[in-house]
């Protein structure tokens, strides 16, 4: 019973459902469809079913059977960038807690899926779950790519241990070596630099990045796990309509070789894990506004989210993208049981 509420689940999602009612009215309306190949011996679960039934599963198990799933589908190129990074559930605040829930997740550029996901325990941070995730996936020969909260010794040794090269944010998190690695690119000389045009959403913006092998100056060097070279980005974006133009400087350590156009273009990909995955999830999922609070319903939902962002992304008959592919779902019943792999 519990299979058959999962897969109308996974159904009701990839064909637009938001809530427990939304999936209880979609299971009520395909019922005759459904027994076509579920049993349903009790008939379709009621909204309060659904809720109680993801409430009560063990997130951990969900995300162990999610990652094994997409261990089987993907296929991670040498080189191809793993971005990390968290995002908070907006809505899920409990009564009488301070703190919504925050999920870390795992996105591949290259495969464009989600390889994983962990919550952020109530009284820690993204430190303590990054680890959790790194360990539940496979990651050899990948780029990882985190954000400065992610700039941690031991994240670094895992990420090399994992057999994987790592590309991460240094800020003020890091306050020495953020001094250090800014020195450097003020006192020594790049041992290359490149730099990138990018035109597109009425802007262009000139990306210079430059790279230091020389690491003299940043006094612990040998601490951060197979430490290659500095990097500077600096970015200068004009848009077209305002005539703004904006400056930014970013720093990052790698255990890459000092390739300019190769950390660039890690460094960019980087953020697809936020225009592909995070602003999906909001617009397309209305993950932004999700208000599930009880128990484990808003992680487990989540995953739901993510499995039926995945799915579209490997059905390629359909030339369209997730959202016209989640449009015809719900219309075409042979094309969702083809992307439920039924």
């Amino acid at each position: 019973m519990l299979e058959e509420i999962l897969l109308i689940s996974i159904a009701a999602v990839l064909s637009g459902a938001e809530s427990w009612n939304e999936m209880a009215d979609y299971g009520k309306s395909k019922r005759e469809w459904l027994k076509t190949f579920l049993t349903l011996p009790f008939g379709i679960p009621s909204h309060d079913t659904f809720n109680w039934v993801f409430t009560a599963l063990d997130p951990e198990e969900m995300e162990k059977g999610f990652v094994d799933w997409v261990s089987s589908i993907s296929n991670l190129a040498a080189g191809e960038v793993v971005a990390i990074d968290g995002k908070t559930l907006c809505g899920t605040r409990e009564t009488g807690k301070k703190k919504l829930v925050h999920m870390v997740s795992a996105w591949a550029e290259g495969n464009g899926l989600v390889l994983g996901q962990r919550k952020v325990d109530e009284k820690s941070n993204e430190i303590t779950a990054i680890p959790k995730l790194l360990n539940a996936l496979e990651l050899a020969g990948a780029v990882v790519t985190i954000d400065a909260m992610g700039c941690q010794r031991e994240i670094a040794q895992l990420i090399v241990e994992k057999k994987a090269d790592y590309v991460l944010a240094v800020k003020e998190n890091q306050g020495l070596l953020a001094e250090q690695v800014r020195d450097s690119f003020l006192l020594l000389n790049a041992d290359a630099a490149a730099k990138k045009v990018d035109c597109g959403h009425g802007r262009v913006e000139q990306r210079r990045c430059s790279v230091i092998a020389d690491l003299s100056m940043i006094k612990e060097s040998s601490q951060w796990a197979s430490l290659q070279a500095l990097v500077r980005i600096q970015s200068e974006r004009y848009h077209k309509v305002t005539g703004k133009i904006e400056h930014e400087i970013r720093y990052y350590i790698t255990s890459l070789k000092p390739d300019t156009a190769r950390l660039n273009a890690a460094i960019r990909q980087h953020w697809g894990i936020e225009n592909k995955l995070h602003w999906v999830l909001d617009v397309g999922f209305g993950e932004e506004l999700d208000l599930k609070r009880a128990g484990h319903s808003s992680q487990n939902f989540s995953l739901l989210n993510r499995i039926a962002l995945n799915l579209p992304k490997q059905e390629q008959s359909l030339k369209r993208g997730i959202k016209g592919k989640r449009l015809k779902a719900p219309w075409d019943h042979p094309y969702l049981l083809k992307l439920l792999g039924i």
